[in-house]
């Protein structure tokens, strides 16, 4: 059978299964491509695909298990409590402020360009207010999504970092022009979280100041037996020094987490048996989102050892007409949406925006321009269940993966549709880039 069509057919029964609560993501990463794999006629290599995939997970289960474990231990020593007391006096209990400070923070946040980190600091410091005044939960994460989505783009994100390999680019090179489309988008964001604002106010309408809790009362911390403020100080410059050194490069994430979560232990927790009881408190986080990220291993490893990946890829780029060659950018852009969405970043940006790139260089088009417009696809693909981060932002926020992706994707393809436009009429008007 056609191997285009098979990967197609297999995504798209993977989806309607997670998206129609059928099957559980952790099921249908592990069933349906072992299936499919089979349909192929390619049985015998199944367990080295799946193998391979593991391996290549690998690295960001330990550091997704280790981050968790650390923030969540940061949280429990009550670090974030302070932040938080700060929100609820800046925001006057207004739903509209909490909704355009959560884009604006998670902007901030963003720039260290890991998503992992980005959710865990966001949700420790906005998750109480948006339970405090019964927010909806949608909101948040939508807008922490897409956000990083955004931001995502800097030259030292994944992304960026692939599609300027993938095509032997300039990362810097490759960056400067998307900063108008960026921009662009976070506006069209914050009018989306002005939106929202709106909405929760006619239906919570005002907290007034009195309502609220002191900042003493409204401790992000779960275990008030676990607080530590006497160590804030050191705890605080515990998560700098992470993030500085995440920043620099020195040592790969999963290690750096692995360490800054032993100190983190022996300094707040000294005793074994305190150790134990924190690691249990949260084991239940952990399992649930490691678990998730091997199984998308065995996913994503069929889908790129049985040859489905480069088959669909060039099923697409042949199904382009002749005639919309001078357009290839824009499509590209277009076409990153769902296939980054289908696809890992590794298996788009490896396998498929060279064909793209080719197809654009016998019209006409620089490669640097598809490089820009494959990136485009970026809030969109955090949407994916292929995504290790997406697991744990919904995870933390107590948010179903199903519901969050019905309520999140139209909003993702518009701020990914508002980039592509203002990015077009900045390289129409070079003076605006």
């Amino acid at each position: 059978m056609n191997l285009a069509l098979l990967g197609f057919l297999m995504v798209a029964t993977f989806m309607t299964l997670i998206m129609t609560k059928k099957m559980t993501p952790l099921v249908a990463l592990i069933v349906i491509p072992s299936l499919f794999g089979v349909i192929a006629g390619q049985a015998a290599g199944l367990g080295d695909m799946m193998i391979d995939g593991i391996k290549n997970l690998a690295p960001t289960g330990v550091m997704l298990l280790f981050a968790i474990l650390f923030f969540s231990t940061m949280t429990d020593t009550g670090l974030f409590d302070p932040l938080v007391g700060r929100l609820v006096k800046l925001v006057h209990g207004d739903p509209l402020l909490i909704l355009l400070g959560t884009v604006v923070l998670c902007a901030v946040v963003s720039l260290d360009g890991d998503g992992s980190t980005t959710y865990i600091i966001t949700i420790a410091a906005l998750l109480p207010l948006y339970k405090r005044f019964d927010m909806n939960r949608l909101y948040l994460v939508c807008l922490l999504m897409v956000t990083s989505g955004i931001m995502n783009l800097t030259p030292w994100g994944g992304p960026t970092a692939r599609a300027a390999s993938a095509l032997k680019l300039d990362p810097a090179t490759l960056f400067l022009p998307l900063i108008p489309g960026m921009i662009g988008g976070l506006a069209f964001l914050l009018g989306l979280a002005f939106w929202f604002g709106v909405k929760e106010r006619r239906r919570l309408g005002k907290v007034h100041a009195h309502q609220s809790a002191a900042p003493s009362d409204l401790g992000v911390s779960q275990y008030p037996e676990a607080r530590r403020p006497h160590l804030r100080w050191f705890n605080g410059l515990l998560v700098v020094a992470l993030l500085v050194l995440l920043v620099w490069g020195v040592l790969p994430l999963s290690v750096l987490m692995m360490i800054a979560f032993a100190i983190a232990m022996i300094v707040n927790y000294p005793g074994v048996a305190q150790q134990k009881e924190r690691i249990a408190a949260h084991a239940g986080n952990v399992l649930a989102v490691v678990s998730l990220i091997f199984a998308a291993g065995i996913f994503t490893g069929i889908l790129g050892g049985t040859g489905m990946v480069e088959a669909m890829s060039k099923e697409v780029v042949g199904v382009i007409p002749p005639a919309l060659g001078p357009y290839m950018a824009p499509i590209t852009a277009l076409l990153s949406m769902p296939f980054t969405f289908f696809l890992s970043n590794d298996a788009f940006y490896f396998g498929m925006l060279p064909i793209l790139a080719e197809a654009g260089a016998h019209y006409g088009v620089e490669p640097m321009a598809i490089a820009r417009a494959s990136l485009m696809g970026q809030p969109v693909h955090l949407l994916s269940p292929l995504v290790p981060s997406t697991y744990l932002l919904v995870s933390l926020a107590g948010v179903d993966l199903a519901d969050h992706q019905r309520f999140t994707l139209l909003p993702a393809a518009a701020v990914g549709i508002v980039m592509t436009l203002v990015g077009m009429i900045a390289m129409a008007f070079p003076f605006v880039a």
